[in-house]
C-alpha cells in the first residue's frame, strides 16, 4: 500500500455541534507544518429570493453520503501531499449562524493544505448527497441545486 493511501481522515456525519478547536488539535497531531481548515455556517438570508430565512434542515443518505465523501478525500489524499484529513457535516435542523460543515487539512507545507481544502469543499457540495428544506414564515422549500457549484470544481478538472 502506497504512502498516499495510508494517510490519517476522519469522516463524520452527525446532529451534534462540533469543536474547532478540537479538531483542529486532533490534526496537529500528524507531522505537519500547516492546517487550514473551512467551517460553513448556515446563512439567514436567502440571496436568490431576498428572503430571511429561519431555519435548515438537511437530510442524508446513512452509509452512501460517508461513501462518497471518502471518495472525495482519498482523491484529495492522491493529488496532494497532506498528512490528515477531517471532515465534519451536521444533519438535522440547523439555525442561522449555526456550524454546518468543517474541512480541516493537514500538510508539511500550506499550499498543499490550502489546495486540498477546497479541493474537497468545492467536491462536497457538488458530490455528497445531502438535501436541504429552508423554512421561513412556517413554509418549507426545497434548496435547489446551485450550478455556480459545478463551475467550481472546473478548475480540478484535469
Amino acid at each position: 500500500m502506497d504512502k498516499k493511501t495510508t494517510i490519517p481522515f476522519k469522516i463524520k456525519i452527525q446532529n451534534e455541534d462540533f469543536d474547532v478547536s478540537e479538531e483542529t488539535k486532533i490534526l496537529r497531531e500528524n507531522l505537519t507544518g500547516a492546517i487550514v481548515n473551512f467551517v460553513g455556517v448556515v446563512r439567514g438570508f436567502d440571496e436568490r429570493n431576498n428572503s430571511l430565512i429561519d431555519s435548515m434542515t438537511l437530510e442524508h443518505y446513512p452509509g452512501m453520503t460517508e461513501l462518497e465523501i471518502e471518495k472525495i478525500v482519498k482523491q484529495s489524499c492522491e493529488r496532494w501531499n497532506i498528512t490528515g484529513v477531517t471532515v465534519i457535516h451536521r444533519v438535522g435542523k440547523l439555525l442561522p449562524s449555526d456550524q454546518i460543515v468543517f474541512v480541516g487539512v493537514s500538510a508539511k507545507h500550506r499550499q498543499n493544505a490550502f489546495d486540498s481544502c477546497n479541493f474537497i469543499m468545492d467536491w462536497l457540495k457538488t458530490k455528497a448527497p445531502f438535501w436541504k428544506v429552508e423554512e421561513n414564515n412556517n413554509q418549507k422549500k426545497w434548496v435547489d441545486y446551485n450550478l455556480s457549484d459545478d463551475e467550481a470544481t472546473k478548475k480540478w478538472v484535469v
